[in-house]
């Protein structure tokens, strides 16, 4: 897999020291809240798992899955939700986690079908943000990394279901998904 990665974007050490801090920023902001975390299948449970031990508040874990990338490297724009919720979100402090935002449609469907369930709360929370390839603004309240418009890979994040294992952030060589 190594042999894929053109470099490495952001390194374990720096991934696992943002993460903590980020966690303890979420913990400040929720301090007389309870927070149902809600994870994005499946690039986000790699950072969410992370994240999650880094808050020091009372936390529920639930996860959708919504796709619009399929074996893509770049968003459809037509975004479908693959699994929903379990847990009712009606008057909740929802904190959705997301491994990367890229265009923003995928996470800009979620944020407002999750707003029309009435929660006491929104937030997002973001591993990496690709502002450069952003088509709709979405409200950003943490951001872990500002990435430049490179396709990446670890930590989670996928091409065609491989390299979610990496522990790092790796840019993936053209040559690997373009053959």
């Amino acid at each position: 897999m190594d042999k894929d990665i053109k470099e490495v974007l952001v390194s374990a050490e720096a991934l696992a020291a943002r993460t903590r801090e980020m966690g303890a920023a979420i913990s400040a902001d929720y301090a007389d809240k309870d927070i149902l975390m809600v994870g994005v299948l499946r690039g986000a449970v790699i950072f969410m798992a992370d994240l999650a031990r880094a808050i020091s508040r009372p936390v529920t874990i639930d996860f959708m899955a919504v796709s619009s990338y399929g074996a893509s490297t770049s968003s459809s724009g037509v975004v479908r939700i693959v699994k929903d919720l379990d847990e009712d979100v009606a008057g909740r402090h929802l904190l959705i986690v997301e491994d990367i935002i890229d265009s923003g449609l995928t996470l800009k469907y979620l944020y407002d079908n999750l707003q029309s369930r009435k929660p006491a709360s929104v937030r997002i929370c973001t591993l990496l943000n690709k502002p450069s390839r952003r088509k709709v603004d979405v409200p950003v309240d943490y951001n872990g990394f500002t990435i430049p418009d490179d396709f990446v890979v670890g930590y989670g994040l996928d091409y065609a279901e491989k390299y979610r294992n990496l522990p790092f952030v790796g840019v993936l060589k053209p040559e690997a998904y373009s053959s």
